[in-house]
């Protein structure tokens, strides 16, 4: 730092200035008021500047400290649905993680899968991915299973460390019949038969209906038949035949093109069993009662 020195003789003062706060003068006792008053300019000079010194270095020694902890984004999905057979990918995203490592662990058997890019597992299957500066890290389960289901935890390498859950839940393809296996169907009502495909990895190109292991087709000459299919997340297939007769009855089968196939037996009765079911609970409730009367009369 420049300091100024300098020297002043005037009115027989001898006036000396170091620079460093050191100061001397030498003068008769007349002038001595004159050499106190230059030596508080100086002095006062002196304090301002080491004052500002002091405020500008402290500025730059002590910058303002942000909270750089690292902590796991919650909004991600906590539940996942998968399809057997189809990719899954589990995501975790990590804020301000600095030097620590992300993990993923497998609750089920307490398995170590991932460390940071790495995989730390035979089954090939599983594999870490993650795009560097990026706050993504996922782990990727190609053709899982159902047994694949179940917790997934993502870690990062603090102390104690910071855990995310993950529920994953491996599903594959159903074909069901509404009210099946059996139903009974009045003689000469019509016969309404619905097949719902879920969880296809897509909806199926084509549902084959067929009675007894044969193909059900519009251009036969028994007429009234019509078909309905509707495709998407739950594809819906209805199968109307009118007026159905005793050679209506049998085995149908629903089979979408990309999963498996349902069925169900169709029984053509002249009164539906319900009916029958609520004629004989009336008589019995008859029965009952006379049984009732009889033996208040007798007491």
């Amino acid at each position: 730092m420049y300091r100024k020195r300098w020297t002043v003789k005037a009115l027989r003062v001898d006036l000396r200035y170091g620079g460093n706060g050191s100061a001397w003068c030498a003068a008769p006792a007349l002038a001595q008021m004159i050499c106190i008053f230059f030596f508080s300019i100086l002095l006062h000079e002196e304090a301002v500047n080491s004052t500002r010194l002091v405020e500008t270095d402290t500025f730059q020694e002590w910058p303002t400290q942000q909270n750089s902890s690292p902590y796991i984004d919650t909004s991600v999905p906590s539940n996942v649905t998968g399809l057997v057979g189809k990719t899954i990918e589990l995501l975790c995203k990590v804020k301000n993680l600095g030097n620590r490592t992300v993990s993923w662990v497998r609750h089920r058997d307490i398995h170590l899968l991932t460390i940071g890019r790495y995989t730390y597992t035979s089954d090939q299957r599983f594999e870490a991915m993650h795009t560097p500066h990026a706050e993504e890290w996922t782990l990727r389960i190609r053709y899982p299973q159902k047994k694949d289901s179940g917790i997934y935890e993502c870690q990062i390498s603090t102390t104690p460390p910071i855990g995310y859950s993950v529920q994953l839940n491996v599903v594959e393809p159903v074909t069901e019949i509404a009210g099946g296996p059996d139903l009974f169907i009045n003689k000469y009502s019509t016969i309404n038969l619905t097949c719902l495909v879920k969880y296809a990895p897509e909806p199926p190109s084509a549902v084959v209906w067929s009675h007894d292991h044969e193909a059900i087709t519009f251009n036969t000459p028994r007429g009234g038949i019509s078909l309905i299919t509707e495709r998407g997340p739950v594809t819906s297939s209805r199968l109307l035949i009118q007026r159905a007769i005793e050679e209506d009855a049998g085995l149908y089968t629903c089979s979408p093109s990309n999963t498996h196939s349902s069925s169900v037996h169709i029984h053509i009765v002249n009164e539906h069993p319900a009916a029958m079911h609520h004629g004989s609970g009336g008589r019995v409730a008859a029965t009952l009662l006379t049984l009732v009367l009889l033996l208040f009369m007798i007491i």
